[in-house]
């Protein structure tokens, strides 16, 4: 268990300055980064975003790089006048959460999971993200342990774009009425629970009757799940811009076994019928065992997830090709 910290002594100015929130095009961010040997860097604000001037990192607690990146980072750009806390989240379901109320934005420290579980946090808020890779998986991610240095003058410049990608909005329907309802990143999956056996799953789309399938399960899939489980299970790689809903069966059994793209403005309801249990899972969180008659509805989502970007816009597709070319999600060495 990690106990909920937030860092502001050390990471945030106690002068009683407010920095402004917005500025002129032809306004300069004068700031100091302290490195050996090296000169002040004058930061020119950019005319297509603004300088983050309140910032929250999030590492993930469990990893010691993580948390060692958060302390340098913080601390380069607390000395550059950003005002900065650090939140150490805790395990428990029950935590409490970060309050993010004002902040212009969260750097994500670990891998994709973090990243992930940072942005159902910040998404409904409007607020960007910056993932900096700690963990073995960083897809998600635009930084890592050796660039973060570079990167952030061009931070603290505005020097950068944000990327918004599709969210999906996931309902649970019970007797008619919304019993409850989940922002979806990555995928909503229906699937069977413990038995080993398929469950046939009835899709209706836009209120009239597409296809059932006799699978494990079906991945309902954004642009950017489109290389999570959905590739896993053999799925098109979709690039993070299209703004698309991606059906995918799991194992199919005399079924369609293609892949279904739908337009941003599809409503898709999801009905198992079995015999023995079956579940929903969002984003890879525990799942939730459905009732009989239980449906799940799934729409475009009104949030986007805004990501920092400092590459070029096709940066998607060489990082796509270092990741199949050599999995970091592996544990052993496949030279062994």
């Amino acid at each position: 268990m990690h106990a909920l910290l937030t860092m502001s002594n050390n990471h945030s100015r106690g002068d009683g300055y407010q920095p402004a929130r917005a500025a002129r095009k032809d306004q300069k961010l004068a700031t100091r980064l302290k490195r050996p040997s090296t000169p002040a860097i004058i930061l020119t604000m950019s005319s297509q975003t603004s300088t983050p001037l309140r910032i929250v990192l999030l590492p993930n607690p469990e990893m010691p790089k993580a948390l060692q990146l958060a302390g340098l980072i913080g601390d380069r750009l607390s000395d550059a006048g950003a005002a900065v806390s650090t939140f150490i989240s805790q395990t428990s379901p029950l935590a409490p959460s970060p309050d993010l109320s004002g902040v212009d934005l969260v750097i994500v420290l670990g891998g994709d999971g973090t990243l992930l579980r940072a942005g159902h946090l910040c998404a409904p808020l409007g607020i960007p993200l910056l993932g900096v890779q700690a963990g073995r998986l960083g897809f998600l991610s635009e930084l890592t342990e050796s660039s973060w240095e570079a990167a952030l003058p061009r931070l603290l410049a505005g020097d950068f774009h944000l990327e918004q990608r599709m969210m999906l909005l996931a309902q649970l329907i019970q007797d008619e009425r919304v019993r409850g309802e989940w922002d979806v990143i990555n995928e909503i999956v229906i699937a069977r629970g413990r038995i080993v056996r398929p469950i046939e799953v009835r899709v209706d789309l836009n209120e009239g009757y597409l296809t059932s399938y006799i699978a494990d399960g079906l991945i309902v899939a954004t642009a950017t799940g489109s290389t999570a489980y959905a590739l896993a299970v053999g799925g098109p790689i979709l690039p993070p811009e299209l703004r698309n809903m991606l059906l995918l069966p799991i194992a199919p059994h005399l079924s369609l076994d293609r892949a279904v793209v739908l337009a941003e403005g599809a409503s898709v309801v999801l009905r198992a019928q079995c015999d023995h249990e079956a579940v929903i899972s969002v984003d890879g969180t525990d799942p939730i065992r459905l009732n009989e008659n239980d449906a799940v509805r799934v729409t475009a989502n009104q949030h986007s997830l805004k990501m920092v970007r400092f590459g070029e816009r096709n940066y998607f597709y060489r990082r796509l090709a270092t990741v199949l070319h050599d999995n970091p999600a592996l544990k052993q060495n496949h030279h062994d």
